[in-house]
Formats: structure tokens, sequence, C-alpha cells
């Protein structure tokens, strides 16, 4: 009997988890090291404790406080997490608490193509990974989320001015940045839009310069257009 209540016990404290979590973690975006903190944060809001803070984290993972504090930044950014008042009307730290919901609504509500409304923009990020030929770092995931969401730039847009920092040799965050700013002032917001601007500007070019170009040892600025020509 003794050794029945101690298994017992231990069933008594088991905590559920959804298998898709386990086996769609990936398409959602979501890495190892994101994942043990989603666990995590499941079984703290089990145990009572919906807000934990990153030392608490810290304390049960092999992660530091600053990885924990980061991990939760991305998980906010990808709209896996959010930060929800309980009651919905006291606005105290101590009544706030992280939310689950975003993730188990990606998980289990998929569109008719069996994708995530999310997914289609999903390989916005293995697409960076592979011409950065890396992982992203998180401050960098925030980048491109803020992109998404915050600045609402169509996903095919952000991949065009990816390829134009490669073509270009400027493969950083803060020139793609440029390019996106400039095409969004300029009121471009579609691949198609940006190729129309590119035959103008092209155009202009060569009004302006005349046989110029074709002389001088600059750089070709056409170059900042030519992938757009491509189908």
């Amino acid at each position: 009997m003794a050794k029945y209540r101690k298994f017992q016990e231990i069933l008594d404290s088991q905590i559920s988890i959804p298998k898709a979590l386990i086996t769609e973690y990936r398409r959602l975006g979501i890495g190892e090291k994101e994942l043990v903190i989603i666990l995590q944060l499941h079984q703290f809001h089990i145990s009572g404790n919906s807000f934990p803070t990153p030392d608490e984290l810290a304390g049960i993972t092999s992660f530091t406080t600053q990885e924990c504090t980061q991990i939760l930044r991305v998980l906010i950014q990808k709209h896996i997490i959010t930060i929800e008042q309980q009651g919905g009307t006291s606005r105290s730290v101590g009544d706030e608490c992280y939310s689950l919901e975003p993730l188990w609504e990606k998980l289990f509500t998929c569109s008719s193509n069996g994708q995530t409304p999310r997914q289609s923009s999903e390989n916005v990020f293995s697409l960076f990974e592979q011409e950065f030929g890396r992982p992203l770092s998180p401050f960098e995931i925030e980048n491109i989320n803020i992109w998404l969401d915050q600045e609402e730039q169509e996903p095919a847009l952000i991949k065009a001015a990816l390829r134009e920092a490669v073509l270009m040799g400027k493969l950083n965050f803060k020139y793609i940045d440029r390019i996106l700013r400039e095409w969004k002032k300029k009121g471009i917001h579609s691949v198609e839009q940006a190729r129309q601007h590119g035959k103008q500007f092209r155009q202009g070019q060569a009004k302006e310069f005349g046989t110029k170009q074709k002389a001088a040892p600059k750089r070709d600025v056409s170059l900042y257009y030519n992938w757009l020509e491509e189908e």
C-alpha cells in the first residue's frame, strides 16, 4: 500500500502535453530552447505560477537568466505567448501572466490547406538563415517580426530586400531595413511595384547620365534593381 501511494503521487504529479506540440513545433518556427521554455511555462502555470521570472526559469533549466529573458522576448515576438492581465482590469505587476493561448491556437487551428495562417511567413526565417549561413540571433528574429507584424511588410518584399542585400554584398540587417524603409517611403508595397519602380529608376539614370555610365569606374547603380527582372 505504501508503494502504491508513492507511485500514485508520482502519477498525480504528471502534466499533460499535447502530442502535436512535440511533433509540430518546428512547423511553427519554434526552436528546441524555445520549446523547453514553453514546457516550463506550462508546468509553472499548472503549479499556480502564471508569471515565472527569468530567474525562476533559469533555476530549473540549463539556461542563464539572460538567455531565458531573450527566449521569452522571442516567443512574444513570434506571437507564441502573450502577457495578459489576470481579471482583465488590474494593471498591477502581480496580476500579469503569460498566456499560451496563441500557441494552442496556432497548433490546433489550421487553414484548409493544412497550413497555419502564419506559416507562409515562417520560411522567411529559414531563408535568412540560409543566406547568413547560421542560425539567427533573438535580436535578428525580433527584427524580422517587427517587419512582419508592426510594419506589416509582405514576406515576399522582405525576401526581395534580402536578395538585394545579397547582390549588393551588404548582407546585414541595417541595410535590409534601409531598403524596406526606402520602398515604404516611396509607396512600394509589393514586388511588382518594386519591379516597375526599378524600370523607371533605370530609365531615369540613363537619361540623366547618358553614356557617362559606361565610362565611369563607379558601381553600376542599375544593379540595385537588376534582380527584379527575374521571373
